[in-house]
């Protein structure tokens, strides 16, 4: 089995991109829950949600990874839940980090801020280039000291497709 994260700042295409490449592949899904916990709580997220929803995230990883696809993509994980907590909270629960360290993940596409527009759906809060950029570096950053598989995606979102399509299908 392939586990393969697609990571990085809101509008960078995470989503849209897994939905072609689960079409693509034949591959199931692992969602990003916290825009449903926003949906359903219909409220701002505090730092006492985090658990909450990274427990929840785990467990759905977890649930999708029993079943032993051939390939599993993620439409983000852990990290993001960490990043945002930082970003949000100042501080993330330091069993994150403990459980993305003993995971393993055979790609992390990290999807650059620059070349897609920001889109306003309601729960997204960093309109600014900057401020997605700086949560870019910061995940960037985490997923380098923990010596991660990265791998850079940019440019258009076709751009981005054709990328990742083609190193999934690299994958050994």
């Amino acid at each position: 089995m392939k586990v393969v994260v697609l990571t990085g700042p809101e509008s960078a295409g995470k989503s849209s991109l897994c939905t072609a490449l689960a079409q693509r592949f034949g591959a199931p899904v692992v969602r990003e829950y916290v825009r449903e916990y926003i949906e359903l709580h219909q409220r701002d997220t505090c730092y006492a949600d985090v658990e909450i929803i990274a427990r929840e995230q785990w467990r759905r990883e977890q649930e999708a990874r029993a079943l032993q696809p051939p390939l599993l993509l993620l439409d983000t994980h852990l990290l993001s839940n960490r990043q945002w907590s930082l970003a949000l909270f100042g501080q993330s629960p330091g069993w994150i980090d403990q459980l993305l360290q003993q995971q393993h993940y055979d790609a992390v596409f990290l999807l650059s801020p620059d070349g897609l527009p920001w889109q306003a759906d309601g729960q997204r809060c960093q309109p600014e280039l900057a401020t997605r950029q700086a949560f870019h570096t910061g995940l960037e950053h985490w997923l380098v000291q923990h010596r991660q598989p990265l791998v850079h995606a940019g440019g258009s979102w076709a751009d981005r497709l054709g990328q990742i399509g083609q190193a999934i299908a690299a994958l050994p």
